[in-house]
């Protein structure tokens, strides 16, 4: 079993790596661990959860626990310091509200945000938040 929160994430998506660079910056604990949903180990664990293939953006799993959509950046939050764990306050919102806002996000996010050409490689000084495929224990 992986015993760091397990964040998926579209690597090529400007957004998304934005968000691996924000949660990066915050989290004092370096709890985090990082695979682009395109990469073998992404691949894997695709395989071993059996993600429905329209859900793209972020996934978060949690001792062997699997969060999508805002759910997913909720719970990355709450597992971040103040104030930005506050943000669980939205839970309050119906999550079929907080996920369409979510989703409409997700289908402009290229558009908006742009799309790298290949996929995110983790500097020297980050690639240990980023496991490869025998890095994985589930």
């Amino acid at each position: 079993m992986n015993t760091h929160p397990l964040v998926l994430f579209d690597g090529v998506c400007n957004l998304c790596n934005g968000t691996v660079d924000f949660i990066l910056k915050r989290d004092r604990n370096r709890q985090f661990r990082f695979v682009a949903l395109q990469s073998e180990a992404g691949e894997k664990i695709r395989e071993k959860f059996r993600f429905p293939e329209e859900i793209d953006s972020v996934i978060l799993i949690l001792r062997e626990q699997v969060f999508y959509e805002s759910d997913a950046a909720l719970e990355i939050a709450r597992l971040l310091p103040a104030p930005w764990k506050w943000a669980v306050i939205f839970k309050v919102v119906p999550v079929r509200r907080r996920n369409a806002v979510y989703r409409w996000i997700a289908s402009n996010r290229y558009r908006w945000f742009g799309k790298r050409k290949d996929c995110r490689l983790p500097s020297a000084e980050e690639q240990k938040f980023f496991p490869g495929t025998d890095d994985l224990k589930f």
